[in-house]
């Protein structure tokens, strides 16, 4: 897709009278609030979480809230850069008494054995995947956070960061070519934070919504910000000579306003991102596999030694790389078996609940009566 056509393609935003609309409010959220108006909440946005509090923006301006109150038994349902909040009018900090309730979240397993998730960003309309050109392209890696974008409910984007680097226009529209191959529907945008090439039409898809900015450390998140904020907001690391990436300077996910219009999430660099409940978004991602297994000759074919099946005439013809099949494949056993430990952890969660509850009703029992219980 061309600059022209993708700017094309991104709506305009628009701004109401409310102090809070430069930062998403909009009539959805204004009804989701409506029950807690009368009990003289204030709504706000989380720009910022740390360390058990959060920062909001709210009409009465920037205030500090503790989270204290709202220690889920999910971690998914924590607070996060990006929620709707009705917190408290007075105090310091502020308590949060409740969430609205959000319209999509990327969500990516944690690194613990309780295969928990962890949401990144909340209430999000566009995924940029930034990817640096200073290197080989790493094309699973794209699938991988594109898989989680389009589970998360956005629309997911591919910046190509650092485009400044591939001076040859012919390789560079090769490369855009390559990752239009790994992200089919998704918009590719080479981008340079030097120069200013791609930045205006990057500036437009974002205007209308919320978005965050999601890769690797040295992806050029940071610098990327700055060039669309036109000020030097984040800390940038130097640039290493031996792979031309930069170092992981970002150490929060922070909400800032665009100049053009629409809010910014800015993430730290991620070291290895997760699948979690992502089975709709890899579908997503591999679509054309999926169109082919609808003519396999069994509904449940694995694709791998089956007679009649059209994903691996697919591969034989050459109309389906290896390299997709074979991601494919991996990411959807990644995601079964992160389902799978997610439901024995919920099944474990239960089984401990009937247990306190048998315990407690034991212990009242036993009070009745007079008896202690042991």
């Amino acid at each position: 897709m061309s600059p022209a056509s993708l700017a094309d393609s991104c709506p305009a935003s628009s701004a109401g009278p409310h102090p809070l609309a430069p930062y998403g409010w909009d009539e959805h959220w204004a009804a989701a609030f409506a029950p807690y108006t009368g009990r003289g909440l204030l709504p706000g946005r989380v720009v910022r979480v740390a360390r058990g509090r959060c920062d909001l923006v709210t009409p009465a301006g920037p205030v500090r809230a503790g989270t204290g109150r709202l220690v889920p038994h999910d971690p998914a349902e924590a607070v996060c850069t990006g929620d709707w909040a009705a917190v408290d009018p007075d105090g310091d900090p502020r308590p949060v008494r409740a969430l609205l309730p959000r319209r999509t979240a990327f969500v990516r397993s944690t690194s613990s054995e309780r295969s928990e998730g962890q949401v990144l960003a909340a209430n999000i309309d566009h995924a940029v995947v930034c990817v640096p050109l200073t290197g080989d392209l790493p094309l699973a890696r794209i699938e991988r956070f594109l898989a989680l974008a389009w589970e998360s409910g956005a629309r997911p984007l591919v910046a190509l960061t650092k485009a400044d680097q591939v001076t040859d226009p012919v390789v560079l529209a090769h490369l855009v070519q390559d990752v239009e191959a790994a992200a089919p529907g998704v918009p590719v945008l080479p981008v340079s934070s030097l120069t200013g090439g791609g930045l205006d039409t990057l500036a437009a898809c974002l205007a209308a919504g919320t978005s965050v900015l999601l890769g690797q450390s040295g992806a050029g998140k940071s610098t990327l910000v700055n060039a669309l904020l036109g000020e030097r907001a984040r800390d940038v690391g130097a640039v290493r000579d031996a792979d031309g990436k930069g170092r992981h300077t970002t150490t929060s996910r922070d909400l800032l306003v665009l100049p053009a219009g629409g809010v910014l999430i800015d993430t730290p660099g991620l070291r290895g991102v997760g699948l979690w409940d992502a089975g709709d978004g890899v579908g997503q991602v591999f679509a054309e596999i999926a169109d082919l297994a609808a003519r396999c000759r069994f509904h449940d074919c694995a694709h791998e030694r089956e007679p009649g099946c059209a994903v691996l005439a697919a591969v034989d013809a050459g109309d389906l790389p290896v390299r997709r099949l074979e991601s494919y494949r991996k990411l959807m056993r990644e995601n079964e078996r992160i389902a799978a430990r997610s439901d024995a952890r919920l099944r474990a969660e239960r089984r401990r609940a009937w247990r306190r509850r048998d315990a407690e009703g034991r212990a009242a029992v036993a009070v009745k009566r007079g008896r202690p219980y042991r």
